[in-house]
């Protein structure tokens, strides 16, 4: 196989690959870096031949450390190459040089590859049987064998995989559990049968209620950051502050009007629950939700995301993405409420290959991980 060259590319370079592409993260497209003022983001390409059009492309995003002109070097969900290279040193090596050269101690990556899925029958059966204290205990309705290899690769390479941070299965990072409705080949009918009763029930009742749900722009955000912080507060998280969602609205809308979506379910002229819409391709997420407790007996969550799915089913998305989920099955994690909701939604639990870590300086690679391990 040829040797692949890397280069830093230009924006235009990097959106005409994606646009190629059925779908890619929208962490690996030029305007993340945007979201991120912390960190210094640089478009990527390998070149199969001098002059010719790139074959993979990534987003990295440099974060210095302090008083040092050093960086880690963070691959959110990417980069976008071929994963299934027999030959996985090509597209890695001259990458991890290249990052070397520009001063990184640590490169992190987290491949688009899954492992395995569930069912949502699956999920429903799992966090029932009192064996099944976490998601991986339970039997996958299918697996991809050449995610292993990967990951075997990789380790022989020198990479290694990043713990689980954060709580309950959701990672310092990215999440390596998510939730997906797919939609490919199926009509918004037959997606409407695949929700649970539950599901079906509080979209009639919010129907009944005179809950409506209507797009916003940047000027409703405000409106969408007060429930996010009440959310915040019960579901005990930190909150992102309100100008990370200006910057990500700006960023992303400049670069793709429908890159970026809000939508508010409204009752009696209130507003009860918000969530923000992310599109790469044909690939469609649930980004950020929020609501009250207030008058939830109108059920405006369900009410939202039906209008969420109906309208990534009419942009021709090949998949709904709910994006996290606790793997942690116990009754007492709070996060259970959120894997049941979702699950709701027909669909399937995926598991993805999870990040991986590369240390080109290992005192200061082991200085990150104290840090890390030592945050509240």
């Amino acid at each position: 196989m040829t040797n692949l060259r890397l280069r830093p590319i230009t924006r235009d370079e990097h959106l005409a690959f994606v646009a190629a592409r059925p779908s890619a993260s929208h962490m690996q497209v030029p305007s993340w870096g945007a979201v991120k003022p912390d960190w210094r983001a640089e478009s990527l390409g390998w070149f199969e031949e001098e002059g010719g059009q790139p074959v993979g492309v990534g987003l990295v995003l440099f974060r210095p450390v302090p008083k040092l002109k050093k960086y880690l070097a963070y691959l959110p969900e990417g980069p976008v190459i071929d994963w299934y290279d027999v030959d996985l040193d090509r597209w890695l090596d001259p990458m991890l040089a290249y990052l070397k050269s520009r001063g990184a101690f640590t490169v992190k990556m987290g491949p688009p590859v899954v492992v395995r899925r569930w069912s949502a029958d699956a999920v429903k059966a799992a966090i029932a049987d009192p064996d099944a204290h976490r998601l991986r205990d339970a039997e996958a309705t299918s697996y991809e064998p050449r995610a292993v290899e990967i990951a075997e690769r990789l380790r022989g390479a020198g990479w290694r995989q990043a713990e689980a941070g954060g709580e309950e299965g959701f990672a310092a990072g990215q999440p390596r559990y998510v939730f997906q409705v797919p939609f490919a080949g199926r009509s918004l009918e037959d997606v409407h049968r695949g929700l649970n009763q539950q599901w079906r029930r509080n979209i009639k009742k919010a129907e009944k209620a005179g809950v409506t749900v209507a797009r916003g722009g940047y000027e409703e955000l405000p409106a969408f950051y007060e429930l996010y912080a009440e959310t915040a507060e019960r579901d005990r998280f930190i909150p992102r502050p309100l100008p990370y969602f200006q910057r990500m609205w700006t960023a992303l809308t400049a670069e793709d009007p429908d890159r970026m979506r809000l939508y508010l379910a409204h009752h009696d002229g209130e507003v009860l629950a918000a969530a923000t819409m992310l599109t790469v391709g044909d690939h469609v997420w649930y980004s950020y939700g929020a609501s009250t407790a207030r008058r939830r007996e109108v059920q405006p969550n369900n009410a939202m995301q039906w209008r969420m799915m109906t309208d990534a089913h009419e942009l021709g998305a090949s998949v709904y993405d709910f994006r996290g989920i606790t793997d942690t099955l116990e009754e007492s994690n709070h996060l259970l409420g959120l894997l049941r909701f979702k699950a709701g939604a027909g669909g399937e639990a995926v598991e993805y290959l999870g990040e991986w870590d590369f240390p080109l300086n290992r005192v200061l690679h082991k200085a990150l991980e104290l840090y890390m391990a030592r945050r509240p």
